[in-house]
């Protein structure tokens, strides 16, 4: 890739440069009258198709600095739309609280069935009733060593 000379670039692009940099340093805001515009598709679609010229048609670090202003103008836009109490494109994720929120309304508390109550009372060793019955008994199992065995 080779980068042109100072000599080469043109005052235009000098100019374009200076107000890209201009614009990334200090906020300037989106004028109201203007963030509808470039909110809506076809805005996007103009800014998009802008970039990709400066990308391929102005030298290498116009074109690179294009990108930052391009994202720049989009997200100053979307901010300018949600002042103005208007739905902005970039949709920040909620709050940790609000999805927790929202998580317990969507798993209600859990409510037992007969067949569990049942189970839960009566099948487990130790925890029913019944378990004086069990008598307990002299003998342990051996087991023999398995040689060549493979275990499953």
């Amino acid at each position: 890739m080779k980068f042109p000379s100072l000599n080469s670039v043109s005052p235009l692009e000098i100019i374009l440069f200076a107000i890209f940099v201009l614009y990334l340093l200090f906020p300037v805001p989106t004028p109201s009258f203007a963030s509808p515009y470039i909110n809506s598709n076809l805005g996007m679609a103009m800014v998009i198709i802008v970039t990709f010229y400066m990308i391929f048609y102005t030298t290498p670090i116009l074109g690179i600095l294009s990108i930052f202003v391009a994202y720049e103008l989009l997200r100053r836009s979307a901010n300018s739309v949600a002042k103005n109490k208007k739905v902005p494109i970039v949709k920040f994720t909620p709050s940790q609280p609000q999805k927790d929120r929202e998580m317990k309304q969507m798993n209600p508390p859990k409510v037992l069935s007969l067949e569990e109550e049942t189970v839960e009372n009566y099948a487990p060793v130790g925890k029913s009733i019944f378990t004086d019955s069990y008598v307990e008994s002299s003998f342990k199992p051996v087991q023999d060593k398995l040689i060549s065995g493979s275990m499953l």
